[in-house]
């Protein structure tokens, strides 16, 4: 994972506090520059991934005593000679996570209701409720690729890790936001052209058991860990548009053919789906130790934490038991 550089700038005073706080944390260099026109010091640090969370929360208590105080994080792509001098170009652990503020500036982005973030849940709308239409698997696949439900479901997770409440505000309108649009589209899809029950891809969307919820909560821990890790999230992407996706146009396309016993049980994968998908990335995060960085940050986070994960289990339970009791006599009273 790539080194970080960070770049400090204080009041003028200020650079031996800065400078004692890299050299405790074992920085790999410590860089000053002329000072700014305004008076302010500047000091890069180039930072590892062992430890870039410990040194940027050091800053940040150290600097806390001034108001006129800034660090921005630049990746550093390599370093030469290589930290640790063992030849390989690789730094001396390689499993060194993402800083929280890196997380929280990235994760919060995907939480922004956007016209793009709508065109873009609209346009994948059209292109999954094609292809499980007519059953075209690689259309289905092409409509994941597009669709941006990633970003407000971490961001749930990351909020409710956090304590962020205002992050959870903004993720839950942005993901209620795009599921609505692709209801409403589907729906509308559906009652002009009716679904058929000989769609493999579309019927497949009603089958809720274990395995849906198996994957979603793959899914979750799986988007969590490749960023925090810094890994490509785009195929994860994909895991998550996966479970999400899929059945809520299925909802609406059953819906949208008054196919009422079909739309619910799609609608109860949907909702397995995105529980699990959140459960499993709120663990994630907490086990990576993503959490505030002041002591009463911490409390209120530990309490938010532990109340949206027993929400959770509690909603997952509650929908497993449907599974197993509701479902099968729904679809075999019904029909389909």
């Amino acid at each position: 994972m790539p080194n970080r550089l960070f770049s400090v700038t204080a009041p003028a005073g200020y650079q031996d506090t800065i400078r004692a706080t890299a050299e405790e944390c074992d920085v790999l260099d410590i860089r000053e520059r002329a000072p700014l026109s305004d008076g302010r010091i500047s000091i890069e640090l180039a930072v590892g991934p062992d430890n870039r969370q410990d040194v940027l929360d050091r800053l940040q208590a150290a600097l806390g005593g001034s108001e006129d105080w800034r660090i921005d994080i630049f990746s550093l792509e390599a370093t030469l000679p290589a930290p640790g001098g063992n030849g390989t170009g690789e730094s001396r652990r390689a499993t060194g996570a993402s800083t929280r503020e890196e997380l929280y500036n990235e994760v919060a982005a995907g939480a922004s209701l956007s016209w793009t973030y709508l065109y873009l849940v609209g346009l994948s709308t059209v292109v999954a409720a094609i292809g499980l239409l007519a059953d075209y698997t690689a259309v289905v696949i092409g409509a994941m690729v597009i669709a941006p439900l990633l970003g407000p479901n971490l961001a749930l997770s990351l909020g409710a890790a956090l304590g962020d409440r205002m992050l959870i505000v903004h993720a839950i309108r942005t993901l209620i936001a795009g599921l609505v649009l692709v209801l409403v589209i589907s729906a509308a899809l559906g009652a002009v052209y009716p679904p058929e029950t000989a769609s493999v891809e579309l019927m497949s969307r009603v089958d809720v058991n274990m395995a849906s919820v198996v994957l979603a909560l793959a899914s979750g821990a799986a988007a969590v860990l490749s960023l925090t890790t810094g890994l490509s999230a785009g195929l994860v992407g994909v895991m998550v548009a996966v479970a999400l996706l899929p059945p809520a146009a299925a909802t609406g396309l059953f819906l949208g053919a008054g196919v009422f016993h079909l739309a619910i049980s799609a609608a109860l994968l949907l909702a397995v789906n995105i529980v699990s998908v959140n459960l499993a990335a709120q663990l994630v995060f907490m086990a990576r130790g993503i959490k505030p960085r002041t002591w009463l940050e911490k409390q209120a986070a530990r309490q938010s934490s532990l109340s949206n994960l027993l929400a959770l289990a509690i909603l997952l339970a509650l929908m497993l038991g449907a599974i197993y009791f509701y479902v099968p006599r729904l679809l075999v009273t019904a029909g389909p």
